[in-house]
């Protein structure tokens, strides 16, 4: 049994190393000698090929459907053949999109669904003629059908000629043979021919295949472009559309942040200053107790309540500059990080140059993410030194945060920074790290700029 596991294990050991050396091999190719024997070459040119006679029924059905229920508005029944013709666009655009994703490699998200604001048929008939999607299938219906004749005759043009040239050594013995002629006649009148049928023209004629069959997957390529294009623009969702579901997506992440934030300053009250300013009232009730008895232990009582006050309004403050620091509301980004930077376990430069102060709520998310950045530095760095850098450019906030530690931050792998990341994302931020293993550590910070 252990021999038999070692002959499979060896034979897919042979089979991945054969595998990887031919992926290899085809990478020491230029990738212009590769391209027409590869499969996304291929793939393409089906694409193109299938392309004249879908869109030739597909342009036939868009203008037929909609001649009929123009024609046809004149009475009530235009109306559901208008519907109808819309629906089967749709239905339509729903293929190609398949077809897109399988031959091309474009991931092109659906568009937003029809939303009907009254059940029963008039209301989804409504919701089909006044959406904006509906009427941009119709559009690639009617565009796609002209590109499609030009790109199919471009295409299966020179992929022809290509390979028709490029094997002419193979075939030119057909023409002494069954054509009367010595080969592909370059020219001819009445008193004169001249015919491909020396090897110096025979390989010359090689030559000129081989170049047009390279190029002819670029040339496929670049058609395809504008099938990608098109397919983006008019089947998929608009930007409107998403920009929306962006901006859904980033009220969710607010919330959850604000309800984190909550449960943290709640916990934070509840085991801080919470439990000590109970203690100090049962330790001041007992001093009062012993006021007339032990007047020294009610002293010395009072003496600790008077400690767990301090204590208690430090931890406050700390709290409260977690939040929103008084120095950031009244001397702003500058005084705030200098001194975020002071209480830093390593010495951090901090170094801001702005033309004015932004918008509160952008200074406070700055001021927070500049905070995360340096409590990162004081407790896994292990760096010796640190710098802040905040400028402005355009209307972006930018900000860096550097240090000399051991480098390996990484945001995907739901630290802090994952965090981090999501509540910049929010109000249109960026967050970009570059921490080799060794160090050093750079995250940028981008934030919008409003004044």
């Amino acid at each position: 049994m252990a021999t038999e596991y070692g002959q499979e294990y060896g034979r897919m050991d042979r089979s991945e190393f054969r595998g990887s050396d031919l992926d290899e091999r085809r990478r020491r190719i230029p990738a212009g000698l590769r391209a027409p024997f590869e499969a996304r070459a291929w793939k393409e040119f089906g694409y193109v090929l299938l392309s004249l006679p879908i869109s030739i029924v597909t342009f036939t059905y868009a203008i037929t459907m909609l001649s009929l229920g123009a024609g046809l508005l004149i009475t009530f029944i235009g109306i559901p053949v208008l519907a109808a013709g819309l629906a089967g666009c749709r239905g339509i655009g729903a293929l190609e999109r398949v077809r897109a994703r399988s031959l091309l490699g474009v991931e092109v998200a659906n568009p937003e669904p029809l939303r009907p604001k009254n059940r029963g048929p008039m209301g989804w008939m409504g919701a089909v003629l006044k959406s904006g999607v509906s009427w941009r299938h119709v559009l690639y219906s009617v565009l796609h059908m002209p590109w499609a004749v030009f790109s199919f005759s471009v295409s299966l043009v020179f992929w022809s000629s290509g390979w028709t040239l490029l094997t002419y050594p193979l075939w030119q013995w057909l023409f002494p043979a069954y054509g009367d002629q010595g080969g592909i006649q370059l020219y001819g009148d009445d008193g004169h021919r001249i015919y491909l049928d020396n090897p110096f023209e025979i390989g010359v004629t090689a030559l000129i295949g081989l170049l047009i069959t390279l190029a002819t997957p670029w040339i496929i390529r670049a058609l395809t472009t504008v099938d990608r294009v098109m397919v983006a623009g008019l089947l998929g969702p608009s930007s409107l559309a998403t920009r929306v579901v962006e901006l859904e997506s980033d009220r969710g992440v607010v919330v959850d942040t604000a309800a984190a934030d909550l449960r943290r300053i709640e916990r934070d009250l509840h085991d801080g200053a919470q439990a000590r300013l109970v203690a100090l009232a049962m330790d001041l009730g007992l001093a009062k107790e012993k006021l007339a008895e032990d007047p020294e232990a009610a002293a010395r009582m009072v003496d600790e309540a008077h400690g767990e006050v301090k204590v208690a309004l430090q931890e406050l403050r700390d709290l409260a500059r977690g939040i929103h620091p008084a120095v950031l509301t009244d001397r702003g980004l500058d005084a705030a990080l200098s001194a975020l930077a002071a209480r830093c376990t390593v010495p951090v430069q901090v170094e801001v140059d702005l033309p004015a102060r932004p918008a509160a709520a952008i200074e406070g998310i700055a001021y927070f993410t500049v905070s995360e950045l340096l409590q990162n530095i004081s407790k896994h760095a292990r760096a010796t030194r640190g710098t802040v850098d905040v400028w402005h450019v355009e209307d972006r906030l930018m900000l860096q945060v550097t240090d000399n530690g051991a480098g390996g931050a990484d945001v995907t792998s739901g630290s802090g920074l994952a965090g981090l990341a999501e509540r910049l994302d929010a109000v249109d931020g960026i967050l970009v790290v570059n921490s080799p293993a060794g160090g050093p550590t750079t995250v940028t910070a981008e934030l919008p700029w409003r004044a």
